[in-house]
């Protein structure tokens, strides 16, 4: 992000310097909650109104076209008391093929376990990580200047104290950083906010199988809400959002027939996703940041809604990065013609991403695949390095070279990755994926295929310093 941004938010709050890094007793990473779109066990006008200057070099005045504003009820030259806004953001590459890895809020605010990640991504292929902003849980892991969620009390569970600091880390160590917000699984907003709920049609807010109430997404001040977290990490120099549960629940039939929907006007479910990732991308159209969309695995190759309001051709085109969650345990007997998935990871992910690709260039010029891949157990086999070798393997056999993984407690296999430098002479030991069933040698996989020059020896395992 080129643009400086000189602002500070007038916000009464205790005011925090921007180098604390201050542990305390801050919750292990193993404590935190799971989000069932991903787990190891399953997955009015805004109230920020944005007032900024643009530094251009040895101009006086803005341009013409100047970008939106990004941030609300700023003033130049006020003390920071909240999350920091820097002047000049920091300005992170992108990498060539983005290899990342999932970072929950608590790993990330843990200096311990951040630096252990880190390092992590230095001695392996690893060079994107994807931070945890706003969960499931409704809170929002850092003291944000953002209105609704302090009245809400999203803000009362702070994970990452210093996150500027955290970007700083990561820039310095050639890391591109994206920033996770989820959106309508939300007990904290629905809480407060029972209007901005699924209702249910006996009275009352709609609770899911699992106790859950869900925020409505044909609700425009869910948009806002979440655009406005959205615009502040844009504002402190993340390249890229990536939006979670941007759908519509996944329960039981009896469950969803209680559930009724206010402001849907006639609009399919949709149409509600289009509509939202429509404005958001609009609102920050004019800043340089990627605006990325997660799905259900199912979508790349159902032509038709499961209920959630995802299709596959909708999200692609109104995204730069479409993230489809080809979790091969969460595919059921007989999905492709495999009567057990979950033991056939190559084949599940290349099956999925080949329909998801076709549909894909069928349309042109749309957003790119990049998948969220599975590094957790559910079920036998138990998974470790030849299985996530075999997706991210199948991945590259396709023709897409991204992907990211999935552990909710953000602890990564390290067997499974490539080291950052390639493969020295007599490396051991030697990288083994999961095919029909079967762990066989990667390199002997390569050689059949002709393909080890352009996967193993070139320089898609270096990143970009």
């Amino acid at each position: 992000m080129s643009l400086g941004i000189l602002a500070a938010m007038n916000v009464a709050c205790e005011a925090r310097p921007r180098t604390s890094e201050t542990e305390g007793a801050w919750k292990s990473s193993l404590d935190q909650p799971v989000d069932d779109d991903k787990d190891q066990n399953s997955q009015g006008e805004s109230s920020l109104v944005i007032k900024q200057e643009i530094m251009k070099n040895n101009e006086e005045s803005s341009p013409p076209d100047q970008p939106k504003p990004l941030l609300a009820r700023m003033e130049s030259g006020v003390v920071v008391e909240r999350l920091e806004i820097p002047l000049e953001p920091l300005e992170f590459e992108k990498p060539d093929s983005v290899r990342g890895i999932y970072i929950n809020a608590w790993a990330a605010g843990s200096r311990t376990r951040s630096q252990h990640l880190i390092d992590l991504a230095n001695r392996t292929e690893v060079n994107t990580f994807v931070i945890d902003i706003k969960d499931a849980s409704g809170y929002v892991s850092h003291p944000t200047r953002v209105e609704v969620a302090q009245e809400i009390g999203a803000d009362q569970q702070i994970r990452i104290r210093d996150l500027l600091n955290l970007l700083d880390r990561l820039h310095e160590n050639g890391i591109y950083p994206i920033a996770r917000i989820v959106v309508v699984k939300d007990p904290l907003l629905t809480k407060s906010k029972p209007e901005l709920a699924i209702q249910d049609t006996a009275g009352g807010v709609w609770i899911d199988e699992k106790g859950v109430s869900w925020a409505n997404l044909y609700e425009r001040l869910v948009w806002d809400y979440h655009l406005e977290l959205a615009q502040e990490m844009i504002a402190i120099g993340f390249p890229e959002i990536q939006w979670d549960y941007i759908r519509f629940p996944d329960s039981p039939l009896e469950h969803l027939e209680r559930a009724t929907f206010t402001n849907s006007e006639g609009r399919t479910k949709s149409e509600a996703v289009s509509g939202f990732l429509d404005y958001v991308s609009a609102e920050t159209e004019d800043y340089q940041v990627d605006i990325t969309a997660d799905v259900f695995g199912a979508t790349t190759s159902l032509n038709y809604d499961l209920g959630i309001g995802q299709l596959w051709e909708e999200v692609v085109s109104r995204v730069d990065v479409i993230l489809p969650m080809v979790y091969p345990s969460h595919y059921w007997s007989g999905s492709f013609d495999i009567e057990e998935p979950n033991n056939h990871p190559y084949e599940v992910v290349k099956v999925a991403l080949s329909d998801g690709l076709e549909r894909v260039e069928k349309l042109g010029s749309v957003g790119s695949i990049r998948p969220w891949l599975q590094d957790f157990t559910l079920g036998d086999p138990p998974y470790g390095s030849a299985e996530i070798r075999a997706q991210i393997q199948a991945t590259y056999d396709v023709g897409i070279h991204e992907w990211i993984l999935w552990n909710a407690s953000s602890r990564y296999s390290e067997e499974g990755l490539f080291p950052a430098e390639g493969f020295p002479d007599g490396f051991e030991p030697e990288p083994t994926i999961r095919i029909n069933g079967v762990v066989l040698s990667l390199f002997e996989h390569l050689k059949e295929r002709h393909e080890s020059d352009s996967i193993i020896q070139g320089d898609t395992l270096k990143r970009p310093r």
